[in-house]
């Protein structure tokens, strides 16, 4: 079995259909720019409540995605020295909350 390195960020995903559809809300909008998500772990569930009616669900998630080595530049598989972890942080800032 390989070694890896994870990173970990908090995500909060949101539907109104409900706590599932919230979670892969979420993640697939975070896998559009990072790369890699192997798990996730629900921290929190709540909603929001309308009119004495459920608004819409909100679920906090802690995910994991491997960090990917460092490989020398022209290598075919790391896309270059500098691309391979920092390409992920830097798509992450962008990932935001409904």
């Amino acid at each position: 079995m390989s070694e890896h390195v994870y990173k970990l960020i908090e995500l909060v995903g949101s539907s109104t259909t409900g706590t599932d559809d919230a979670i892969r809300n979420a993640i697939e909008t975070a896998a559009l720019t990072v790369r890699h998500i192997d798990w996730f772990e629900v921290v929190e569930t709540r909603g929001h409540v309308v009119d004495g009616r459920i608004g819409h669900y909100q679920v906090t998630l802690k995910v994991g995605f491997r960090l990917a080595p460092q490989t020398p530049a022209g290598d075919e598989d790391g896309g270059g020295g500098g691309g391979g972890s920092g390409a992920q942080a830097g798509g992450v800032s962008g990932i935001g909350t409904a």
